[in-house]
C-alpha cells in the first residue's frame, strides 16, 4: 500500500496516513475486508513511530472505515461510500471557501482563481 508523507506539510504525519487510506477506502484502491499492514509494519515501511501509525488506524476505527480483529489484524469495514464522499466534499468545500474569501480580501478575481484552480487540478 503506497502511502507519501510529507515532512514539510502541517498536517500531522498519522492525519496524513489516516486521510490517504480513507480516500484509497472511497475509490475503492482498498475493498471491504482487505487486511491492512500491521501498525508495526506500516510504521516500518513509512519510517515513522508505531504510536503514529497506532493513532491514524484507531482514527479510522472511530470513524467506521476499519475494524480490528484481535489476533487476526486490522481490515477495511463496510462503509456507505456515499457518506464518505460527502464528508470529503464537506472538507474541499470549507477549504475552497477559505480560500475565496482569502481572494476576495486581496481583490484576487474569480477569473484569476479559477485560473490558479485549473493548473493546481491539473498537477500531479
Amino acid at each position: 500500500m503506497e502511502i507519501i508523507i510529507s515532512n514539510t506539510n502541517d498536517v500531522p504525519i498519522y492525519e496524513q496516513i489516516k486521510e490517504q487510506i480513507k480516500i484509497k477506502i472511497i475509490n475503492n484502491e482498498l475493498k471491504e475486508g482487505d487486511l491492512l499492514p500491521s501498525i508495526r509494519s506500516l510504521a516500518k515501511d513509512l519510517r515513522c513511530s508505531v504510536i503514529t501509525t497506532k493513532n491514524a488506524y484507531e482514527e479510522l476505527e472511530q470513524e467506521g472505515f476499519v475494524k480490528t480483529i484481535p489476533s487476526k489484524g486490522i481490515y477495511v469495514a463496510k462503509i456507505n461510500k456515499d457518506i464518505a464522499k460527502e464528508e470529503q466534499l464537506n472538507k474541499i468545500e470549507s477549504l475552497l471557501d477559505k480560500g475565496v474569501t482569502i481572494a476576495k480580501i486581496n481583490n484576487i478575481s474569480k477569473k484569476d482563481l479559477i485560473k490558479m484552480l485549473n493548473i493546481l487540478y491539473e498537477e500531479d
